[in-house]
């Protein structure tokens, strides 16, 4: 019996020596891992709630574009309401706070070039990013709480979202999908100056649509039922979003080589049309040039006049029938002349016939 206390004694001493051997940043790195794993989502659970999948890398065909969403139009302002949270109903920025401040998801920094990069050196501390925006928060132990009231949701009136348009050549399939997004901040100065845009950080849609999947979204003012997700709505490309910037080689916004707005509008419709001309092209559809409209035009007013000749001869069709009957009544006028003619001339010879039988017979 002492013998085999003794033996449990060493191995509790040797567990307990390894327990201890182990390094403080290991130690550290453990903890953080069950932390993340308390606050993350799995990946079962991530594959569950998000209607978009990743974007493939290895594709043929490629364009990048950068659009802004104006959340005072009518279609982007599902993703201002409510402003203060209303029950399960939180806007876009409100649920973004949230989730970054929980350490669920990260934030990138929005770097002076205006580009997204999702590395671990682009990270966003989450207290310096909320100290550089002022937004009052509480540190509970490592834990930070945010008031729905410091949350300045109503101050987000636009975001900056990036599509990726591309063709898939293993699928065959040609899909739109956005790939980041980023808060842009409007505050006016102390004294009711011009109100500035701060961009305040990116983040990576793939990341974060598994809680935009989660999170219901009231898209109608006259259907108040909350249908779909906001995943679903970006998704679906239920936004309204004006170009901005496209990924070229000199990485030059449109304001920078369109002089004027006219200018701007006509580039921003230009892209718009290549992107549905590529689309068009790849499935074999042929675009209309100005001929070929003016003779479809041409095509479509034919069937008009066709559609008018039988009318006229409906109309001689008709008259016919009314040529036959004054034909039909005229062969009877001229039978029932031909006929009193013939009854008018037979007693005339009859009369003649007697009246030279009796002059004979007086000669006689």
């Amino acid at each position: 019996m002492k013998l085999k206390s003794l033996i449990a004694i060493a191995a509790l001493a040797l567990c307990a020596q390894g327990v201890m051997a182990q390094p403080k940043s290991r130690i550290q790195a453990q903890a953080e891992a069950e932390k993340k794993a308390e606050t993350s989502l799995s990946e079962r659970a991530k594959a569950q709630y998000t209607a978009q999948m990743p974007a493939p890398t290895d594709v043929v065909w490629k364009r990048d574009i950068y659009r802004t969403l104006d959340l005072t139009k009518e279609k982007n302002a599902a993703l201002y309401y409510p402003v203060e949270p209303l029950g399960d109903r939180v806007n876009l920025f409100t649920l973004i706070v949230r989730l970054v401040a929980d350490g669920k998801v990260p934030a990138y920094e929005y770097r002076s070039d205006g580009n997204e990069l999702f590395t671990e050196d682009n990270k966003y501390k989450v207290t310096d990013m909320l100290d550089k925006f002022y937004i009052y928060y509480e540190d509970k132990g490592g834990k930070l709480t945010i008031a729905d009231s410091d949350i300045p949701s109503g101050e987000v009136l636009s975001y900056f979202i990036k599509e990726s348009s591309f063709y898939d050549q293993r699928t065959a399939t040609y899909a739109t999908r956005v790939t980041a997004i980023c808060p842009v901040l409007h505050r006016s100065g102390d004294f009711g100056s011009d109100v500035t845009k701060y961009p305040m950080f990116w983040l990576n849609y793939d990341e974060v649509s598994p809680y935009f999947g989660m999170t219901p979204l009231m898209t109608s003012s006259y259907n108040n039922v909350s249908n779909m997700s906001i995943d679903d709505y970006f998704v679906r490309s239920l936004y309204e979003g004006e170009i901005y910037k496209t990924a070229n080689l000199q990485n030059k916004l449109l304001a920078q080589y369109c002089p004027n707005d006219t200018a701007m509008k006509a580039e921003q419709q230009r892209i718009e049309k290549e992107l549905v001309t590529f689309e068009n092209k790849l499935w074999g559809i042929e675009e209309p040039d100005t001929i070929t409209v003016i003779e479809i035009k041409e095509v479509k007013r034919m069937p008009a006049r066709r559609s008018a000749a039988p009318k006229a001869t409906e109309v001689k069709a008709s008259a016919k029938p009314a040529e036959k009957k004054t034909e039909q009544k005229s062969e009877q006028k001229a039978s029932v002349r031909t006929s009193r003619t013939r009854t008018g001339s037979a007693p005339a010879k009859s009369a003649s016939s007697s009246e030279t039988l009796s002059v004979r017979r007086q000669r006689r």
